[in-house]
This record gives structure tokens, C-alpha cells and sequence, in this order.
């Protein structure tokens, strides 16, 4: 190589200079550290592979690192490696020509895959201008008798490669900080950009940080003391450095050769969640793809809109993003956890994602691993799996609604729990009472507000499934909608929509006196309401208990929309005044409705239907302010009377 400077103009590849441009290099201006370490390990992994095929040795001792230094002072952060290096004719390919890939070349020239090779070197490395004025290279390539090489650009328009000075085989890459990017230069920025990205690479990375002693490892010294020698002794024992990362990250290991409590400390190690997982799923594919990962199942919040996960997305151990829905199926990211993909290119972007048809094969398998998991639970554990159902409800509802594939595969596992503290299948559930409801499941809502109609099935033996959260309306619609062309198709049917058949007496056909007597019931109460045909509708059942005046009911359908409209913040023109549908049944058995037949004064009978309306109101919604308020009055009233007449 010629002892004189040499200078030129960077080539820019037009056709791989587009996507550059589409996707404004990259998006987070940190990504420059995961680029310049991620390119020192596939410069190990190279020189790994030219030493598998027989044509360099190592010495004995030597051990591959990339080595971070940040010097605030300098202003300077320096990227090294001993790695494959590059000599002066490399360094003209991959780095005066922007966005032309080593990785590409290099796997041709030795046949193999890229399981090792992480990123493309040239656009990469020009992620280093997004922090520095200026970035100089000094490396040296491992060929033998080959020549250091020195590279300088300014702002990455111009270069100047010379001979270099470096002794030893590698990269060191200077990055001079520019005023833009200074927050670089402080320790716990940089060191956070590393445990980001880079915390499970597969090369050990030291970070070094001028004037400051280097970390070393938590461990005792031969001689029988502690590293920090708080006792006063000295010794020349060798402390091992301490790398920033693991290596062996804990998905790369076998299922069966991890416990519990690694997978729980692992877990802890990873997100800022103090409570232990439920439960994980270890990922681990082979064919057509690779794929590696542990998705964890947290306790979840019932209401589903304030749940929020965190699948970590990794690329060879080199971290890429959290909660890509493209490669991690919506409904998972509900759950925490890491997913690596070594298949994937380092600088995925989310259009290439949307239109990679390995990304939805990489989707459907995990939602199978994870459909799978759960029915394998279900039918080994049912006790363990009911016990976890009240925290992994939301989770599987969720991902029945947005995922067809999903519900098929785990439409036999899912259970209701039931007023009575059972966890049954709707299987089981119409097996148990099929016989005297027929093919519907009753639910209730809110058990403490439908308590009395809760009590009206109780009575009759039947028990009342609870869906209780506001996923509960749109999962029962989309299970009947799957279930349509089925003959014994699902029917959910809340206990305050139909009055069903078990819980009227079985009485011959209604006497003259009787319908005259439900007659005037009717209108005594519509007189009382003020209320018309069209608005409130009443009726007279004689049911088998007689504690309950009266009940409102309001059909399935009315109800239904009720939760939708506030589950999509009150649709504009949605009226969620149940009376417009509502129908007022009163019980002839209840001795209280018996006396309204006999009372002669009109505004005690008033008082009287006015009550027990909004006393059945109250079983199925809580009073409107107004109507509370009107309703306190009244009962004061009550009292008054019973107290005149005592």
C-alpha cells in the first residue's frame, strides 16, 4: 500500500440507497451502539468460521470480546473488536460503498448460513453519523503479512485511508460525539443503550469508561478473601472482568435442563414486575424457521383495555424492538417475555413484516405453542388450571375474539365460573342443567346487583355462569356467531333478559278471576308509573317463590348493546335508558302484590307500585341520581305510614 494518503468521494449504491431514505436510516438515534457492537460480533463470528474451515489458528488462550470505551473528556466512544479485521481493499468494498454487504459475500464465499451473521456492515456501520462528526476506523486484518488500515470521514460524505498503526487483528472504531448527541457521553446513558440491545449477545462485551477501575466478578480470591479486601489484605490474585452481558441467555437452553426457579428469576431479571408468572411457555422451533423464546403469563388485569405486556423481539441475541404485532400475534402481547428470531434481518422494518410470509408462519406457531400449552394444562392440571383461570380469563377471551385459529384450538378449554364457585365448560355447564333450561347458559353480570335473580335460579337448582368484565359482552357474541351453524349451537342468555320457564309454577289454565285481577294489576301500575304500552311493558307470572314483588326484565339484544355502547365509550345516538325496552314482571305470588288488589286509596297504591318498581329497577341497574333521590323520599314516606298505622 502506497505511504501517501489516499482521498475519493464515497460510492452510494442508488438501489440500496432507497429503502435508506423510505425509512430515514433508523428511527431511534441510540440504534448506533447495537449497530457498531452487533458488526464487532459478526466480525468474531466470521474469523470463527474461517478457523472452523482450517485457514487461521488461534492461539491457545485468546478469548473474542468487543469492547466498549467511553471517554467524556476525549468526547470520543470507541467500538473494538478481535475480530476477522478488514484490509485496505475491504474497507473500499464495505465502507466507501454505503449499504454493500459483507454478510452476504462472506456466506457465499464459505457456504454456510446466517445464523452467526448478524446485520449488513455497510449501512450499519453509517449509523455511526447519526452521533458523531467525525468516525475514524483503525483496523487490521487477520490474512497474513497483511497491512493496518486507517479510515477518516467528516459528516460521512468524505474519507481519507491511509496506512494505519494498528498492531493486533481487529476493528477499533472512534467515534468523535457531536454536540447533538452528547448525552452519549454520560456512563448511565451509554450503559443503558447496552443492556437494551445488547444484553444477551453471544460474544462477551466489556464496557470501560476512562478513569474508572473495570468491573470485575463477584467472587473470592485464592487466597481465601474477598475481591474488595475490607479486611486491609492485599493480594496478587486475578480478578475476572466482568462482561455486561449473558451469552447464554436463558431460552437458548433446554427446557428440560431449566427449574422453576431460574425460569421466576429470569422473569424478575427482565421486567419490573415483582410478582412471580403464573406460569411460561418455552418456545423452541427447528423447521422451516428457527425460532427461541419463553413467553410468560403475568396475573392480568380483568379490564383488558389497561393490560399491557412486553414480548421482547430479538435477532441472534441482538435485541430489535418490544411487541412487534407482525411477528408476535396481537393477542400475546398481552403476556412478557422474549421471542428470538434468528432468520430475521437485523434491520427488520414493520412494512417488510407485513408482507414477510415467514412473519405469519412465525405468528401461527407461537399461537399454537401457546394454545397447545394451555390445553395440555387443562387436561393434566384441571385443578392448577382453574386456579389460574381468573388471571388468564382476559388473556384467552381476548385472543378467541381476535384470532379464528386461536378459538378453534382452545375453544374446549375454556370454562366459565359459575356463582357457585365451579369452573365448568359449556359442555359441562348444559350437562349439569340442560335438563331444566334446555340448550341456553345464564349469566350474570354484576353478582351483587342480579343477586336476587341469582337467587330465583339458586332456588331451582340451577346455577348462573358469571361474565363480569366488559370483554365478557363481545366474547359470548363472537362464541355464538362461531357456533351458528352448529345443531346444539351455544345461547347465552342473561338471567335479567327471559323469565324462564323453570321458575314459574306449573298452574292450570288461568281462571276468569284471575286474568280480571292481573288486569287491574296492570293498569293499577301503569296508572301509578305513568307510564304508556309503548314504553314499559307489564306483565303477571306467578313464580315459585314468593319473596320477589316484582322483576325487570330487558332482552338479550338491548341488553347486549347497553354494554357495547359503554364498552365504546357511549356510541353517539345510543340510548342506554333500558326503559324503552323494558318489561316489569309481577309476581302474583308475592303477598305484597295480593294486598294491591285490596287497597282503595289511590295514592297509597301509588306510593306502593312506585316502590316496587324501582326496587326491581335496583336488581337490574343502579338508580340515576334523580330517581335515587326520589326513591329515599318515598321510603320515608313508607316509614311514616307503617308508623301512623302501628
Amino acid at each position: 500500500m502506497s505511504t501517501q494518503p489516499e482521498t475519493g468521494s464515497l460510492q452510494v449504491n442508488s438501489e440500496n440507497l432507497l429503502p435508506i431514505i423510505k425509512k430515514w436510516l433508523y428511527s431511534d438515534t441510540d440504534i448506533f451502539i447495537r449497530e457498531l457492537v452487533s458488526n464487532g460480533c459478526d466480525a468474531i463470528n466470521k474469523l470463527n468460521r474461517v478457523v472452523s474451515s482450517g485457514e487461521f489458528e488461534l492461539s491457545e488462550d485468546e478469548e473474542f470480546e468487543v469492547r466498549v470505551k467511553l471517554d467524556k473528556e476525549a468526547k470520543t466512544i470507541t467500538i473494538s473488536d478481535n475480530g476477522i479485521g478488514m484490509d485496505a481493499d475491504e474497507v473500499r468494498l464495505y465502507i466507501n460503498q454505503i449499504a454493500r454487504s459483507s454478510a452476504a459475500e462472506f456466506l457465499e464465499k464459505y457456504k454456510t448460513d446466517a445464523t452467526d451473521i448478524i446485520g449488513h456492515f455497510g449501512l450499519g456501520f453509517y449509523s455511526a453519523f447519526m452521533a458523531a462528526d467525525v468516525v475514524r476506523i483503525e483496523t487490521l486484518s487477520y490474512k497474513p503479512g497483511a497491512t493496518a488500515v486507517k479510515w477518516v470521514s467528516e459528516g460521512g460524505a468524505e474519507y481519507e485511508m491511509s496506512e494505519g498503526e494498528k498492531q493486533t487483528r481487529g476493528t477499533e472504531i472512534v467515534l468523535s460525539i457531536n454536540e447533538e448527541s452528547k448525552e452519549f457521553l454520560e456512563e448511565h446513558r451509554t450503559r443503558a443503550v447496552l443492556r437494551k440491545y445488547l444484553q444477551f449477545v453471544p460474544v462477551k462485551i466489556f464496557f470501560d469508561v476512562e478513569g474508572k477501575e473495570k468491573e470485575v466478578k463477584e467472587h473470592n480470591c485464592d487466597c481465601g478473601h474477598d475481591h474488595d479486601h475490607e479486611d486491609g489484605h492485599e493480594c496478587e490474585c486475578e480478578h475476572e472482568e466482568k462482561s455486561i452481558n449473558d451469552t447464554q441467555p436463558l431460552w437458548l437452553r433446554n427446557a428440560s435442563d431449566i427449574t422453576d426457579e431460574e425460569y421466576i428469576e429470569f422473569y424478575h431479571k427482565l421486567f419490573t414486575d415483582f410478582n412471580p408468572p403464573l406460569f411460561w411457555i418455552h418456545l423452541n422451533m427447528d423447521y422451516p424457521r428457527r425460532l427461541r423464546g419463553i413467553l410468560y403469563f403475568p396475573k392480568l388485569n380483568h379490564e383488558i383495555e389497561y393490560v399491557e405486556g412486553q414480548v421482547k423481539l430479538y435477532c441472534n441475541q441482538v435485541f430489535i424492538a418490544d411487541n412487534i404485532k407482525e411477528v408476535i400475534p396481537e393477542f400475546l402481547l398481552l403476556l412478557k417475555g422474549v421471542v428470538d428470531c434468528p432468520d430475521l434481518p437485523l434491520n427488520v422494518s414493520r412494512s417488510f413484516l407485513q408482507n414477510d410470509g415467514y412473519a405469519s408462519k412465525l405468528s401461527g406457531y407461537i399461537s399454537k405453542k401457546v394454545a397447545d400449552k394451555l390445553n395440555g394444562l387443562f387436561k393434566s392440571d384441571r385443578e392448577k388450571y382453574e386456579k389460574f383461570w381468573d388471571d388468564i380469563s382476559a388473556f384467552i377471551k381476548y385472543g378467541c375474539i381476535r384470532e379464528k385459529d386461536f378459538y378453534d384450538k382452545i375453544k374446549e378449554s375454556v370454562i366459565l365460573k359459575t356463582s357457585e364457585g365451579k369452573y365448568l365448560t359449556t359442555a359441562e355447564y348444559l350437562a349439569v342443567n340442560e335438563a331444566k333450561i334446555g340448550k341456553k347458559i345464564y349469566y350474570a353480570t354484576d353478582e351483587k346487583q342480579q343477586s336476587r335473580y341469582i337467587s330465583l335460579f339458586r332456588d331451582q337448582g340451577i346455577d348462573i355462569a358469571l361474565l363480569t368484565t366488559k370483554l365478557d359482552t363481545p366474547f359470548v357474541s363472537y362464541m355464538e356467531s362461531r357456533e351458528h351453524g352448529a345443531e346444539d349451537r351455544l345461547q347465552f342468555v342473561r338471567i335479567d333478559a327471559a323469565l324462564s320457564d323453570t321458575l314459574k309454577t306449573d298452574t292450570e289454565e288461568k281462571s276468569e278471576e284471575v286474568t280480571k285481577e292481573n288486569e287491574k294489576l296492570i293498569e293499577l301500575f301503569k296508572n301509578s308509573l305513568g307510564s304508556s304500552d309503548d314504553k314499559l311493558k307489564i306483565e303477571v307470572e306467578t313464580l315459585k317463590t314468593g319473596d320477589i314483588p316484582a322483576i325487570v326484565l330487558l332482552s338479550e339484544e338491548a341488553q347486549r348493546m347497553m354494554e357495547m355502547s359503554k364498552y365504546f365509550a357511549q356510541m353517539p345516538g345510543m340510548n342506554t335508558d333500558f326503559a324503552d325496552d323494558a318489561k316489569l314482571v309481577l309476581n302474583r305470588a308475592n303477598s305484597l302484590i295480593q294486598l294491591l288488589l285490596k287497597i282503595d286509596e289511590s295514592e297509597k297504591a301509588k306510593i306502593i307500585c312506585e316502590q316496587v318498581y324501582d326496587l326491581a329497577k335496583m336488581s337490574h341497574k343502579p338508580l340515576n341520581s334523580e330517581e335515587m333521590n326520589e326513591f329515599i323520599l318515598r321510603s320515608n314516606k313508607v316509614l311514616e305510614i307503617l308508623a301512623e298505622n302501628s
